[in-house]
């Protein structure tokens, strides 16, 4: 069973290296939101997005308790606010990067033996949630199909921070798995940031 899972692993790593690169952002700066089902849509279209959610999911469900409610809580708060600020027209530093450096730090804290201590796996999400939200916020006209939008890409997300906790506690019995997706993560992550710098 753990060759398998090693295999399986590896063949994802690859996988994941492989397709990275020019849709690998969910965010073109070329989008425009029209609606609640787009706002649906959009978190599965870019690599960025989609893994880190799956990512936070696997950390709230490491923290264990109530760190599985309050995880992905504390994310999507900061995530509306750094998305108020870009609809504000205030960008963050250095966006694309930060984006890409919150995957190295999810898949590390996947990797790690044991989880961080809730306030810090809180704190440490709610801080790259800020970049991801405002890189979503710049593109979110200030209209009712806007509005929509962000309400149906903050269920997307939620759902996804669903399904990564689902997976890390199907897999508990196999922690190596969860390693491995840390890997994973944090390798995309570093991909990322390659293609930015």
């Amino acid at each position: 069973m753990n060759r398998t899972l090693s295999f399986f692993g590896r063949l994802a790593l690859a996988a994941a290296t492989t397709l990275i690169p020019s849709l690998a952002f969910a965010h073109s700066g070329g989008f425009h939101a029209l609606g609640f089902v787009d706002g649906l849509q959009h978190p599965l279209a870019g690599m960025d997005h989609l893994i880190g959610m799956m990512a936070v999911g696997i950390i709230a469900a490491r923290a264990g308790g109530k760190g599985i409610i309050i995880v992905p809580s504390c994310f999507v708060s900061a995530m509306i606010a750094g998305a108020l600020l870009g609809i504000a027209g205030i960008g963050l530093p250095s966006l694309e990067t930060g984006i890409a450096l919150s995957l190295v730090v999810f898949g590390a804290m996947m990797m790690l033996a044991k989880p961080f201590p809730l306030a810090v796996a809180a704190s440490l999400t709610a801080l790259f949630a800020l970049f991801h939200g405002n890189a979503h916020g710049v593109e979110i006209p200030e209209t009712a199909s806007g509005i929509a939008y962000a309400v149906g890409f903050v269920v997307a997300t939620s759902a996804l921070h669903a399904t990564g906790a689902l997976a890390a506690l199907t897999l508990r019995r196999w922690p190596g798995a969860i390693r491995t997706a840390g890997v994973g993560t944090s390798v995309v992550g570093m991909a990322l940031a390659a293609q930015i710098i």
